[in-house]
């Protein structure tokens, strides 16, 4: 089942929310550093993360699932936020270079849909970030963040619903190493517990963040079937039979 909206807002609203952006963030601009002329559509609740990237694309989007809701977005100017079903995106095909998806997948009700749909609009060769929660780190485990509802997911389960759905992950990357606690000792050393736990590749990330292009063709293995033919049986070899000498011919029945 999908958060309210509000209860998004409020969560990054708070200290434990802007860390938690600043750290997922960093891994999201440095992998799209570069995005001017582009445009990016944010699915979920991504506006946070959508920040970090204003005044650079072409277009910048953000869409919300129906069941979610939706928030005016950005704060100034002209709103750029809809909302939407997520299995059916308003959008025609090939038409989007990036995509983010955050706070969606695992509340998503048909994921398989949902990536089959942002496959749709991507363009050939277009990317797109997922971040979704980890099912072995704390974050998943309580419900006081966004991150502890829905269907956490690990990186192999990831992998093969991407390869389902036509991606290719490039990239791939863990965040959130610190407890989920409102603590101004623990936020502030945030940074150095996420440094020192990605630079060690430890186990109990809050998310992960998969990077992925679209794949155009699908590689089908020739299967190989063993055909068992049945046995036959001989065929009859026809016999002549002499007639003898003055005997009437066969009559054709």
């Amino acid at each position: 089942m999908a958060l309210d909206v509000t209860d998004l807002r409020s969560f990054y609203a708070s200290p434990l929310g802007e860390t938690s952006r600043r750290l997922v963030g960093a891994i999201l601009t440095g992998r799209w550093d570069s995005v001017a002329g582009l445009s990016i559509v944010g699915l979920g609740y991504a506006t946070p993360y959508l920040d970090l990237f204003a005044g650079q694309p072409l277009r910048l989007l953000a869409m919300m699932p129906a069941e979610q809701g939706v928030v005016n977005w950005p704060a100034s100017g002209a709103s750029a936020s809809a909302l939407i079903d997520d299995s059916m995106l308003p959008l025609p095909d090939s038409c989007v270079d990036r995509v983010l998806l955050a706070h969606a997948l695992e509340t998503a009700e048909h994921p398989r849909e949902l990536l089959a749909e942002i496959w749709r609009v991507l363009t050939p060769g277009g990317r797109l970030i997922v971040v979704a929660p980890n099912r072995s780190g704390l974050w998943a485990r309580l419900d006081t963040t966004p991150f502890g509802h829905g269907r956490p997911y690990s990186r192999g389960q990831l992998l093969d619903l991407m390869r389902e759905t036509l991606f290719s992950p490039i990239y791939w990357s863990e965040a959130l190493y610190t407890p989920p606690l409102e603590r101004a000792m623990m936020l502030r050393l945030a940074p150095v517990i996420e440094n020192i736990s990605g630079r060690l590749s430890l186990p109990g990330a809050g998310v992960i963040v998969v990077e992925a292009t679209k794949q155009l063709y699908r590689l089908v293995g020739v299967r190989r079937t063993r055909r068992t033919l049945p046995e036959l049986a001989p065929a009859l070899n026809p016999v002549l039979t002499p007639r003898p000498f003055g005997s009437a011919p066969l009559q054709e029945v």
